[in-house]
């Protein structure tokens, strides 16, 4: 079988937000309660999972979510000024021009991934997005995505930034490709295990066509 579809995460893999994120959170810290995040305890928790994360905070979990909702909402207005990842673009131009669909899965919301793409000139590029989704979330969208559009798990790969992609998709059995520039280092994603771990955008072509003539192979 082979791979038709490739499935992005949003932050960090695509759109460069990390900073936004964290300038936000930052500038929420009183109005929630928690302590703002410096440059050192950023670097630190590159080496964590999004669940240590949680655990390791001194947020109360029932925060977390409207925390979160906050911090969206805030990324709206300075949407605008946020850019793709270097070289993003010109990746994502080639796998369409070879006839992949691409798609977004994103816990981001529908009108920031929406005014991103329009500001970037990305829009045409993808076929879907699904956003939204809970934060520990996306396996249940990449299994709503396979039985909506009729694809096997082996027609699918995932790109994600986070060690929670790596998990969602190995939950659905999707091949998953991790990428180093974004939110969780490189050597943290590598403890759990994806299928690939890259760290320029230039690397997509070659290791999506790779796994395409493994398919092929094992056929």
């Amino acid at each position: 079988m082979t791979v038709k579809v490739i499935v992005f995460d949003f932050d960090g893999t695509l759109a460069d937000t990390y900073e936004t994120f964290v300038e936000i959170a930052n500038s929420l810290s009183g109005e929630f309660g928690y302590k703002p995040i410096n440059l050192e305890e950023q670097q630190k928790l590159k080496h964590l999972s999004a669940r240590d994360i949680i655990k390791q905070s001194e947020i109360p979990p029932l925060k977390i979510p409207f925390i979160l909702r906050r911090v969206k909402s805030e990324l709206n207005n300075k949407i605008h000024h946020l850019k793709p990842i270097s070289n993003i673009p010109s990746s994502l131009k080639q796998l369409k021009e070879r006839g992949y669909l691409l798609g977004i899965i994103t816990s981001n919301i529908q009108e920031n991934v929406k005014d991103f793409l329009d500001n970037n000139g990305l829009t045409n590029l993808f076929d879907f997005v699904y956003s939204g989704t809970a934060l520990f979330g996306k396996d249940k969208v990449i299994n709503k995505l396979l039985k909506e559009r009729k694809l096997r798990n082996t027609e699918v790969i995932y790109v994600g930034d986070e060690t929670r992609d790596i998990q969602s998709a190995k939950k659905s059995q999707v091949s998953v490709i991790a990428v180093a520039w974004g939110f969780n280092s490189p050597e943290i994603l590598a403890e759990y295990q994806p299928d690939f771990l890259i760290y320029h955008p230039e690397e997509l072509i070659e290791v999506i066509e790779n796994c395409q003539e493994s398919f092929t192979q094992v056929l």
